[in-house]
Parts: structure tokens; sequence; C-alpha cells
């Protein structure tokens, strides 16, 4: 009996250690497997930003290291018209290119998720804004909009509904080219979430007398709930840190008057070679992001938050 028992002991222990071991292998495996995009994020995300916040600190030039100022670079920020007038511009046209485009990409989505004819087909156009390279489109939009040959000026011109040429990229239009650029991405997204709505769902809303408009507000909206709240979360990211679009259109111009957070910062860390305070600017985005976020998702979920 004591020799069975010593066995049935000596067993145990070998299974207890082949199954540490077991699942210490396949901790090793997950992390090596995640190591290359760890590693790549780490270069391309946390280190360049690590760099701003120790730039942001200093009194750095293009060619010279600078020495240590603190949070002087902050405090100076709120002091200056033009970072006003850019963080003004910031919200304002992240607020209203989001607000048109969830409403144009709900309809949209509607819209393709009715049985028509040459369906594929109209799913697959409303891509070409979202596939077409964005500096290529935006050259597009600056020939349409341009002061001196803007083809929009000349039809409103010959149909006598102005007497002469709009100065188009002087006010918020730039949230009109934003807009059709990032339609295509609400419109799809929320498509894909009306077709995993099952068909039961409105069947059995229809017995029961339910309309149209009243299916809509207490079924797919609510179902398409969580979808929304991360395309919102998506679209404010890539719209409040948009680039390509300003910087073609009119470079911050004129005056100044239509620059982005990074738009600005590219103009005075690089164009103009004081790195602090470009870094500073650009470092102002990212506490901004995150209330503008915790409050929208607060909002659209009816006061609670992801935990």
């Amino acid at each position: 009996m004591k020799q069975k028992r010593q066995k049935m002991k000596g067993l145990s222990r070998e299974v207890d250690h082949t199954g540490s071991w077991g699942r210490a292998r396949n901790h090793l495996t997950g992390y090596l497997f995640t190591s290359p995009a760890l590693f790549v994020i780490f270069c391309l995300v946390a280190y360049p930003f690590f760099v701003a916040i120790s730039l942001s600190l200093t009194d750095a030039w293009v060619g010279q290291r600078g020495s240590f100022v603190g949070l002087q670079n902050f405090i100076e920020l709120p002091r200056n018209d033009i970072f006003r007038q850019t963080l003004k511009n910031s919200l304002i046209y992240t607020f209203f290119s989001v607000l048109i485009k969830i409403h144009l990409g709900m309809g949209l989505s509607l819209l393709l998720h009715r049985k028509i004819r040459f369906q594929r087909f109209f799913r697959g156009a409303i891509l070409l804004p979202w596939v077409i390279p964005n500096t290529l489109s935006t050259l597009g939009w600056l020939w349409m909009f341009d002061s001196l040959f803007s083809v929009i000026n000349w039809v409103l011109t010959h149909l006598s509904i102005i007497q002469k040429g709009l100065p188009w990229l002087s006010n918020p239009t730039l949230a009109t080219v934003n807009v059709w650029r990032g339609l295509p991405f609400f419109a799809i997204t929320m498509l894909a979430g009306l077709v995993s709505i099952p068909q039961e769902v409105y069947k059995a809303a229809q017995v029961d007398g339910a309309g149209p408009i009243r299916i809509f507000f207490h079924i797919t909206l609510p179902l398409l709930k969580p979808l929304i709240v991360i395309v919102i979360l998506f679209s404010t990211i890539f719209t409040i840190s948009d680039f390509n679009i300003v910087f073609v259109l009119t470079r911050g111009g004129p005056m100044n008057m239509t620059h982005l957070f990074s738009t600005l910062a590219f103009q005075v860390g690089l164009a103009g070679g004081r790195l602090s305070q470009g870094a500073a600017i650009s470092l102002v985005l990212f506490p901004i992001l995150v209330i503008v976020v915790y409050f929208q998702l607060k909002t659209i979920r009816g006061g609670t938050t992801y935990e």
C-alpha cells in the first residue's frame, strides 16, 4: 500500500510539473507571437511620444538640443492668438464633421441595406472616396474650391446665383472634404451592423403592429448603438488629428485661420524650426482627445462609460 501511495504521489507531481510547464510554454508562445507587433508599436508610437515629451520640456530648435525649461512651452500656448484659433477650429471641425457623417452614414447604410437593383455596384462605389489616395482626392477638391479656377464658382456664376466667386477656402468648407472622405467608413460599418441583425426581430415587431419609424428607434438603433459608439470614437480620433486635407487645401491659411493642431505643429516645429513648441502643440491634442472621447462615450451610452 505504501508503494502504491508513493507511486501515485510521484505521478501527481509529474502531472503538476507537466501542466505548469505547458502553461508557461503557452504564455511564452503568446509573448513571442505578439512581440513583433509590440516592437512596431514601440518604435512608431511609444518612442516618438516620449521624444515629443522630452522636446516639449526644453527650448530646442532644429540643430540645437536646448536646455530644460519645464512647462514653459505649455504655459505660453494659451497666450498665443493663433493657438486659440487653432483650438477653436479643431473642436468645431471635429464636432460638425462627425455629426454630419453619423447622420448621412446612417441614412446611406439604410438605403444600401434595401433590396434594389445594382445593389452590389452601389455598395462597391460608395467605397471609392475611402479607397482613393487622400492627397490625390484632396487635390481634386482644391481645384473645385480654387479662388480663380473654381468650377463651383463658375457654375454658380453662370446660373446667376452669385455675382462673383466665393472664397471657399477661407471658411469652414474644409469639413465638407472630411465628410466626403469619411462617409464610406460610417456607411459600410453600419451596413455590416444592419446585415447582422436577425430578420426574425423585424418580423416579430411587424406582427405586433410596429411601423418603420418605431422599428428604427426601438430595434435598429439600440442594436446598432455599441457599433455606433466605436465608429464615432475612431472618427473623432481621425478627424481631430487630420493633416492631409488641411495641408493640401490651405496649409493653415489664409492668415492662419484654418489651422488644426497637426498643421500648426508642423508649421511651428518643422517649417519654423522651433521643435520644442511644435512638440508642445502636438501634445496638447492628447488630453483634449481624452476629454472629448470620455464625454462622447458618456453621452452616447446614457451616462456610463466603458470599464
